[in-house]
């Protein structure tokens, strides 16, 4: 890829037609058929991925970036991958969720001999079940997959007219712990990462979600992080319909506005586009809507740092004291930042700070967009009279809860007196 920025689908010229998937962020891999046969070539690898302007890692991934570009065929399909190793180390790919001959599952040791650098092997299997998939390594993995070793495999239905959407949107969610000013994510980490991505992108760098209104929209999701992440879509239920195991029949589905994507699987998410707007998309964990996360800093709510920052500017002019009335300024001020690092809180909309970063994006919905465009709209014209506003006219005093205990009798200061007396603790004893 020249740029980060999420490449326009390309439809099959050869084999069975399907409607292809918009990778964010990405693109979807080429293929050839050779007789009968779909082929692809992935090339592990190291890369550098761009996670935001002003921020590049140093990544392990396939065929360029980080994640692997999106691998699409039709149910029924036989398919051919070649796997070209040029890691400093072996590795093999599993095909995580699919059904396949064991030889071909990737398991290095198990199922396989590992690939070494330099050597290229072929899986060959035919594609069985339509859904949504992923591919990553199955050796050396805690070190390969926290390198970024992992993309998403797409099999679309051999009919047609079988669960049929106008936009289908994949995204894949990692993590890493990145220190600040660095480029290589540290493998060992397994609790605190502070660098949480949509595609290896982070925000405000991850590309939108662009739809016309009145489409049928799908949104699958895959997470190779090691924590869940509760994906919550603002402005709209949504109907959770097909999970790494298969597509969830109509009387199992429910409405939702939050899926909990667990670790190691995926789920896939459809609602029609309705309501026009700029709808927030994001993992509803605060600290995943964050870069450079520190899980370290000190809370100051309610501290006086006046004296304590005339002696800290002694030696450090620039210094600024903060977090004593919340972390929002964060978001607006411009501190000086290491090489390499993103700021903590950070994107701008048309109304001020959105205060935000990590795995956040927006979904757009607008009137009239033409099928195949996915150019980012720009900001929502919001209709007259739809924003909130400021209230400058007279207040009613607001309610209060009433005085009381839970059942409404009152609640004594001698009960209290009498609680701290009997020293009671929280257990009741």
């Amino acid at each position: 890829m020249e740029s980060a920025a999420t490449q326009p689908p390309v439809h099959p010229s050869e084999g069975p037609h399907y409607n292809p998937v918009v990778t964010l962020n990405g693109w979807s891999l080429p293929f050839r058929m050779n007789g009968n046969v779909k082929e692809f070539h992935l090339v592990a690898e190291p890369v550098e991925r761009e996670m935001a302007e002003g921020m590049t890692a140093y990544l392990w991934g396939y065929n360029g970036q980080s994640p692997g570009p999106t691998i699409e065929c039709v149910e029924g399909d036989r398919v051919r991958i070649f796997v070209s190793n040029k890691l400093p180390e072996h590795t093999t790919i599993h095909w995580h969720g699919m059904i396949l001959p064991c030889g071909m599952d990737g398991v290095a040791g198990l199922t396989q001999p590992a690939i070494p650098s330099g050597k290229t092997f072929v899986y060959e299997f035919d594609a069985v079940k339509s859904g949504t998939f992923m591919y990553h390594p199955h050796g050396d993995e805690m070190v390969q997959m926290a390198m970024g070793m992992m993309g998403m495999f797409i099999i679309h239905p051999k009919d047609p007219t079988f669960m049929p959407v106008d936009r289908d949107f994949v995204f894949m969610l990692s993590a890493y712990d990145i220190d600040p000013g660095s480029y290589l994510p540290r493998v060992m980490e397994m609790t605190d990462f502070n660098m949480w991505t949509i595609n290896s992108r982070i925000f405000p760098d991850v590309a939108p979600l662009v739809a016309a209104t009145g489409d049928r929209v799908r949104v699958r999701v895959g997470n190779l992080t090691m924590t869940n992440h509760p994906i919550h879509m603002h402005g709209y239920d949504f109907e959770v319909t097909c999970t790494d195991g298969g597509w969830v029949r109509p009387e199992a589905r429910w409405p939702e506005v939050s899926i909990d994507i667990p670790v190691g699987a995926m789920r896939a998410y459809e609602f029609d586009a309705v309501y026009p707007g700029d709808w927030a998309l994001h993992c509803h964990k605060s600290h995943h809507t964050m870069n450079a996360m520190g899980h370290e800093v000190p809370t100051f709510i309610g501290a006086n740092k006046a004296e304590v920052a005339k002696k800290i500017r002694q030696v450090q002019p620039e210094y600024m004291p903060m977090g004593t009335k919340g972390m929002a300024d964060m978001a607006e001020m411009s501190m000086p930042l290491p090489d390499n690092t993103i700021p903590m809180m950070t994107g701008w909309g048309q109304f001020g700070s959105l205060e935000m970063g990590g795995m956040f994006t927006v979904m757009k919905v607008r009137d009239g967009r033409e099928a195949g465009n996915y150019e980012d709209p720009g900001d929502y014209e919001h209709p007259p009279g739809t924003v909130a506003y400021e209230w400058t006219g007279a207040l009613a005093a607001a309610p209060t809860a009433p005085a009381g205990s839970a059942d409404g009798s009152a609640f004594r200061k001698s009960d209290v007196r009498q609680i701290k007396m009997s020293g009671s603790d929280h257990s009741g004893h």
